[in-house]
């Protein structure tokens, strides 16, 4: 197993992800990695963390670094040589198994789907974020690589989530949800209504619309949506146990009984804590893209980079893109029976 890591991304770059590798080398010493970054200054940190002599880990010169306020066709066109970039090139000239990069979202989504393609019959990649519910977790898709999507590419987002589902939650029949703004088929947007119906049709198991307010509830195990609303879900959520946090602090800290209580209680906090830690999840799959690639938050520390390191590893170990490619084939041929027999052709 071979995976290239894009050392330049993320808001603590390079010193963070290296210190990650760290981490995961420990953990997988047989795993061979290509760090991707600026070689002077990934050398420097592999220096202070023991591994300049590794003989696991090799690095490859990347001259300039995506910035997350890039735009990312520009930085595609503009940074030909960025370390993302040349993760993509690698992963294209089969030199690795898969690609990490905690860095910019949407510079990644541009140079996969420009250089790696789609797999056949996928029409858009997804990113599937794994999150958080009363009763597990739950994916999202798409968490934000698709801010504008047709009713194919939700069809396609639901056969690739219930694939990667079946893996990550160990359910031979995952629950297919779609986001929406109430749970009977007539509400929604032109997009979601027309999708309903068609979600209808699929071979998997479609339990309808899922409002906002009880996402959490566990009402799915993949949640289907276009990417845009799907990034300002995932913000959202985000921002709000964060606050939430800031909110406990705030009235726990009133008064000295309080303060006292709270001490007693830190073990309660640290595992409810647990239940939204996204360094545990490290990072999400770009499904439907010709090779395997993680995509971190930029704001990744050491063991979120061991996790979507980790999460690579597993994708290439399940042949996730195998099985994705056989699923979309199948759901096309379903569809292409189902459009003979209603037109009579």
């Amino acid at each position: 197993m071979k995976i290239a890591v894009d050392a330049m991304g993320g808001d603590y770059a390079p010193g963070v992800v290296i210190e990650g590798l760290a981490l995961t080398v420990q953990e997988y010493p047989d795993y061979d990695f290509v760090l991707v970054g600026h070689s002077d200054k990934v050398r420097f940190y592999l220096e202070k963390y023991g591994l300049a002599d590794n003989p696991h880990i090799s690095v490859v010169h990347a001259e300039s670094v995506c910035e997350m306020s890039d735009l990312s066709a520009v930085a595609l066109r503009s940074k030909k040589d960025s370390s993302i970039t040349v993760c993509v090139k690698l992963l294209k000239e089969g030199k690795v198994d898969a690609m990490v990069t905690p860095g910019h979202t949407g510079a990644t989504v541009a140079a996969t789907k420009v250089l790696l393609r789609t797999l056949p019959g996928v029409d858009r990649p997804a990113l599937a974020a794994n999150m958080p519910s009363q009763t597990g977790r739950f994916l999202l898709m798409d968490a934000g690589a698709n801010p504008d999507c047709t009713v194919l590419n939700l069809e396609q987002f639901a056969i690739m989530g219930e694939i990667y589902a079946q893996y990550l939650f160990k359910k031979d029949n995952p629950s297919i949800g779609l986001l929406s703004v109430g749970g009977e088929d007539v509400k929604g947007c032109e997009l979601t209504k027309e999708a309903f119906k068609c979600m209808e049709r699929l071979p998997i198991n479609f339990v309808g619309n899922v409002e906002a307010d009880t996402i959490f509830e566990g009402r799915a195990d993949v949640l289907i949506s276009d990417g845009f609303a799907g990034n300002v879900l995932l913000k959202g959520a985000e921002g709000l146990a964060k606050s939430t946090f800031v909110w406990l602090k705030r009235v726990l800290s009133k008064n000295a009984l309080r303060i006292i209580w709270a001490m007693l209680a830190q073990n309660v906090f640290r595992e409810l804590k647990a239940f939204g830690d996204a360094d545990s999840v490290g990072g999400a799959p770009l499904l439907g893209i010709n090779g395997i690639c993680i995509i971190g938050h930029g704001s990744s520390n050491p063991k979120a980079v061991l996790n979507a390191i980790r999460v690579a590893a597993e994708c290439v170990h399940f042949k996730l893109n195998e099985k994705i490619v056989s699923g979309i084939a199948a759901a096309n041929e379903a569809n292409r029976k189902r459009t003979a027999e209603e037109t009579g052709k």
